[in-house]
């Protein structure tokens, strides 16, 4: 799929997609142009319990629509009399991406989508883009890291038990497999409160009820691929579970032993410990980023976990202006929470982002589309990002930094 910004008769015409106006793929961004297309598509394709699972936040939902609000009041005013010419490649810690714009860790991800792990590291290989594999998803870090090669990125959570024995072993796999960069996760001290999931009765280990039941026989081709992939399970865990390593077991011990968070000081061991790029996922406070860069990190990921966590947090992209000017070029930083095309993209990297991450979207491209959806969702994103640099008369991503821009509702830390 080209993703180039091509020029046809008329300068208002954009050709999306390889490929003529009546190919396959031609009409299928017709059909689906937008990500809202995409999300309807999705949810009537996949059971309710995994669609809400999906697209829930915590307590109201308050944080995730406060995202949505927050990125839509970034205005940036376009320049015009530059070259028509765009390119949105970037380098992200010594590897030349084709966009600014990755998949975010989903935990269990394979509920939403059977082997969705596998699929996600096999698009971001595909589209050239980083793929921040989770300590909970459906697929052993291993095996990502062979999918996505040098675009395999690793999140990881917390496994404080035995002076961190657990965490440190997965460090070390992560590089044994040729992990390039690692994510050390800050945003999820405690579990969060998730109404959706409990009315949904979605506990782990997963125990169907009849309405579940009844929603996964109404989702024929979400069946077919559970079918061909199995339950979902927690690969990267199995290994620290007694044997048989049975998902009850397994879940368990995920249920025990996980704490979604690191110390200051266990940060710096795993700077110690690791050879590769460092980076801390969920910072949303100045003086956290200054924590992180004092430990040496190589990046800072603002998030506030899409939303997942605490209604009452900040939107992401309302702290990430005061977080860029605190970090400078001391440390790459990274923006998550919210984006849903390529526009949003463009908005966070005027704001100080050197590069983007989205979650929700590229599973909802699985949902719509099964194994093609990723890499769907990964085309649009970049055509999208193209045609607003095009707009804004911003050659590269370097330019949409030097935009004038209003943000009302960024945080003011002073």
């Amino acid at each position: 799929m080209s993703g180039d910004l091509r020029r046809t008769a008329s300068p208002h015409v954009q050709a999306w997609g390889a490929g003529s106006a009546t190919s396959p793929e031609a009409r299928l961004r017709r059909r689906l142009p937008t990500l809202d297309d995409v999300e309807r598509r999705a949810r009537s394709r996949i059971p309710r319990f995994a669609f809400d699972f999906l697209e829930g936040g915590t307590g109201g939902d308050l944080n995730m629509i406060r995202n949505r609000q927050a990125l839509d009041t970034v205005e940036l005013i376009p320049r015009y009399g530059t070259p028509e010419s765009v390119s949105t490649e970037v380098e992200l810690f010594g590897v030349r991406c084709a966009a600014p714009i990755g998949i975010s860790p989903v935990g269990v991800d394979g509920i939403i989508w059977p082997g969705a792990t596998k699929i996600l590291a096999a698009a971001a290989a595909q589209a050239r883009i980083p793929y921040i594999a989770g300590t909970l998803a459906t697929a052993a870090i291993e095996h990502v890291a062979e999918l996505a090669g040098p675009y395999a990125w690793f999140q990881l959570y917390g496994l404080p038990a035995n002076d961190h024995a657990v965490t440190f072993d997965l460090i070390r796999r992560a590089g044994a497999a040729g992990v390039r960069v690692l994510a050390a996760t800050l945003d999820a001290p405690v579990r969060s409160k998730r109404p959706r999931d409990l009315r949904n009765g979605l506990v782990i280990p997963f125990r169907p009820t009849a309405k579940t039941l009844f929603e996964m026989a109404s989702s024929p081709a979400w069946l077919l691929a559970l079918g061909k992939e199995g339950a979902p399970a927690f690969r990267n865990m199995e290994r620290y579970v007694k044997r048989p390593a049975t998902l009850a077991r397994t879940a368990g011990f995920v249920q025990s032993q996980i704490k979604g968070t690191f110390s200051w000081d266990t940060v710096k061991r795993m700077r110690n410990a690791w050879s590769g790029a460092l980076i801390v996922k969920g910072v949303l406070h100045p003086a956290d980023a200054e924590e992180a860069i004092a430990v040496g990190v190589d990046g800072v990921l603002v998030s506030n976990h899409g939303g997942r966590q605490l209604d009452a947090a900040p939107a992401a992209i309302d702290v990430l202006p005061a977080i860029a000017a605190s970090v400078g070029t001391r440390a790459t930083l990274l923006f998550d929470s919210g984006i849903r095309s390529g526009l949003d993209a463009a908005r966070a990297i005027a704001l100080g982002a050197r590069g983007t991450f989205a979650g929700r979207a590229f599973l909802l491209g699985l949902g719509a589309l099964g194994d093609r959806g990723a890499a769907y969702v990964a085309g649009l994103l970049k055509e999208e990002l193209e045609t607003a640099m095009g707009q804004l008369g911003a050659p590269s991503l370097d330019a949409l930094t030097t935009l004038t821009r209003r943000h009302g509702s960024a945080f003011d830390f002073t």
